[in-house]
């Protein structure tokens, strides 16, 4: 049941528990992050890149999409723009039929972030449709996002209550600390919940996102070095911070990193132990079977939706 993300985070703050929201590219991604929302009995959000979309092909990744509703009726989930650069492309996922859509205007100076989410919120709205806005810098870098760790900023609480106010947009990314990409952290991880906790207390009907945040799962990273990547240090949000993230008032998680893993972790394997494979199946369909592990743990260990739909 495709539907937009309003229902689902009003039970998320209700419930204290966050929903996934899984980045796709591709058939394989999206048929795994269904069938393992089904099988969890949870809400889940899909989201696309405005790269992502350029890759996959909007008219293909809505049918795709339709698809996915049909065989899944019984699962409330969204398809959501991720870092919407422009309004335009705001504009053209909206009308294309997505039920949720991120402006990034972080980029900006908090007046021209302000104006520019506003602007976003207006046409949405008059659509039917909800908007995810955001506030501070990650640093990282995720498809066209890149930001320096100099240039990372956290969200000022003070700031998040006017610009919500402001802006009317339904729900604001934040950055306590997570980044984007493999490579999170080059000392222990650390979250800045009081951060957050100041945060919900001025805006407390405001759903709150968490972007950068993969676990990097060290096991997938393992595997994808066992049989030939070169992806040494990696290192993302454990899973205990994203857990007290998800009963600490964040509804909404984002996971793209991880998937990419699985699925090349996935694919290195069967590529080192059966080199003669060459049938696209062969190799895709353990990804997808990894992908869709991957989104189950997440539901059911981290972020505590099974059973939510």
């Amino acid at each position: 049941m495709l539907v937009t993300t309003k229902e689902m985070f009003e039970k998320s703050m209700r419930e204290g528990f966050a929903i996934g929201a899984f980045n796709v590219n591709n058939m394989e991604i999206i048929q795994a992050i269904m069938d393992a929302a089904a099988e969890e009995h949870a809400p889940v959000i899909m989201q696309a890149s405005s790269s992502a979309i350029k890759y996959a092909r909007l008219n293909y990744l809505m049918k795709m999409v339709k698809a996915a509703e049909e065989e899944h009726p019984e699962i409330p989930f969204a398809i959501h723009l991720d870092h919407g650069p422009d309004f335009e492309t705001c504009k053209m996922c909206i009308d294309a039929g997505f039920t949720s859509v991120m402006f990034d205007g972080s980029k900006y100076d908090f007046e021209e972030n302000v104006r520019l989410t506003k602007e976003v919120v207006e046409y949405a709205h008059s659509k039917g449709v909800v908007v995810e806005a955001e506030l501070g810098k990650l640093a990282g870098i995720e498809d066209d996002v890149n930001v320096s760790a100099d240039d990372a900023m956290f969200t000022d609480p003070a700031q998040a209550e006017e610009f919500v106010r402001r802006t009317g947009c339904d729900s604001l990314a934040i950055a306590i600390g997570t980044s984007h990409g493999a490579y999170k952290f080059k000392g222990e991880a650390k979250l800045r919940f009081d951060i957050l906790a100041k945060i919900k207390e001025r805006i407390p009907n405001t759903p709150i996102v968490l972007h950068g945040a993969s676990t990097v799962i060290p096991e997938l990273v393992a595997q994808c070095n066992e049989y030939g990547a070169d992806i040494p240090g990696a290192k993302g949000v454990p899973d205990e911070m994203l857990h007290e993230a998800s009963i600490s008032g964040v509804s909404k998680i984002n996971v793209d990193t991880d998937l990419r893993l699985a699925m090349t972790a996935a694919i290195r394997k069967v590529f080192a132990e059966e080199p003669s494979a060459f049938d696209p199946r062969k190799y895709l369909t353990p990804a997808r079977d990894l992908i869709k592990q991957t989104v189950q743990h997440k539901i059911r260990d981290v972020f505590g939706s099974s059973n939510k739909a």
